[in-house]
């Protein structure tokens, strides 16, 4: 409980921090809403299918001459389902995160792919929903994320944007009554392709 209260402490201040930055990075503000796919999953939780699965959802950028800030929010429906296996009934993981952002300075790639590359952390949380109800999981875990992406404009207001992001749970409860492997563990790898528009 003190880790995931300390998480939401850093969530806060994150969230603290885009409304009061809003006009230091006035320059480029985008909402880019996006799907893509998660790859390369690994879990200690019981039980879990790997393999592709669908992500939808959005980020918030505020984005200066090269220093910025985003909140992401992703949902994946089905994360630990698979067709050939009757065990999971229903399942969603759901992440939310703010991060700082290093961008390529906008006056090299104004007319241009602008690189860029972000770290940070937040919340992901964990549903799980067995056909015998004994490995169910519901749980909130701290979660920190990397990534690099791409973004380009076709005109002054719309674009896109390709990203891959990792993600990577933290502070695993030990005393879980056999739902995992060890402490509760999540990672996986996001790649999303995503409209970016600026406002």
């Amino acid at each position: 409980m003190r880790i995931q209260g300390t998480a939401w402490g850093a969530v806060l201040a994150i969230a603290g921090l885009l409304v009061t930055s809003r006009a230091a990075y006035a320059g480029d503000r985008q909402v880019r809403p996006f799907i893509g796919a998660t790859f390369g999953g690994g879990t200690t939780f019981v039980p879990y299918v790997g393999g592709k699965k669908l992500v939808v959802g959005g980020t918030g950028v505020f984005l200066g001459e090269i220093f910025g800030v985003d909140v992401d929010v992703a949902d994946v429906p089905g994360f630990f389902e698979a067709e050939d296996s009757p065990l999971v009934i229903g399942s969603r993981v759901t992440t939310f995160s703010g991060n700082v952002v290093i961008a390529a300075p906008r006056r090299w790639t104004e007319y241009w792919l602008r690189p860029y590359v972000l770290g940070g952390g937040g919340l992901m949380r964990i549903r799980t929903t067995t056909s015998l109800n004994i490995f169910d999981v519901s749980t909130i875990k701290p979660v920190f994320d990397v990534g690099a992406g791409v973004v380009g404009f076709l005109t002054n207001r719309a674009g896109v944007c390709w990203e891959v992001r990792r993600f990577q749970s933290f502070g695993g409860n030990k005393n879980n009554g056999g739902r995992s492997f060890g402490p509760e563990d999540l990672s996986f790898w996001r790649a999303t392709m995503s409209v970016a528009l600026r406002y």
